[in-house]
Order: C-alpha cells, then structure tokens, then sequence
C-alpha cells in the first residue's frame, strides 16, 4: 500500500473508527445531533486513541446534554 493510500484510511477510516460499524455511521443510522455524536466518539475512541481524555470529552459533552435537557424542560413546564 502506498503513502497516499496509508493517508488515505488514516484520515477516512481510521482503525478505531472501525470497529465493525464506523462511528460515523452508527451515529448517523441513530439521528444523533453533534453533541450526541461526540459522546459516541469520544468513548468509542478512549481505548486507541487519547485514552482518559476522550473520556474526559465525553463526559463534558454529556454534561452539556444534560443540562440542555433540563433547561429545556423547565422552559417547557413554566
């Protein structure tokens, strides 16, 4: 295989993204929103790529989520 094929699937199917689905796909496939997304990604990854970081990630984008949720029902109940 080439250089440019090896950038190839680095940058459009990288191995951690690969896991029998990619996550692009199954993020898609479900309707998730960015934020959504991002949780998938980031934990899906933690293992191959930043480890407790991603974690990290994904935490403060759940946070986030949470939080929207309820600012969102409290605008909803008032």
């Amino acid at each position: 295989m080439s250089m440019e094929n090896d950038s190839y699937e680095a940058i459009n199917h990288p191995p951690h993204y690969n896991m029998g689905i990619e996550t692009t796909e199954y993020i898609k496939s479900w309707g998730m929103d960015f934020v959504e997304g991002n949780i998938v990604k980031y934990v899906t990854r933690y293992k191959y790529k930043h480890g407790i970081e991603d974690l990290k990630k994904a935490q403060w984008y759940l946070t986030n989520l949470i939080e929207s949720i309820e600012d969102n029902k409290n605008e909803v109940s008032c």
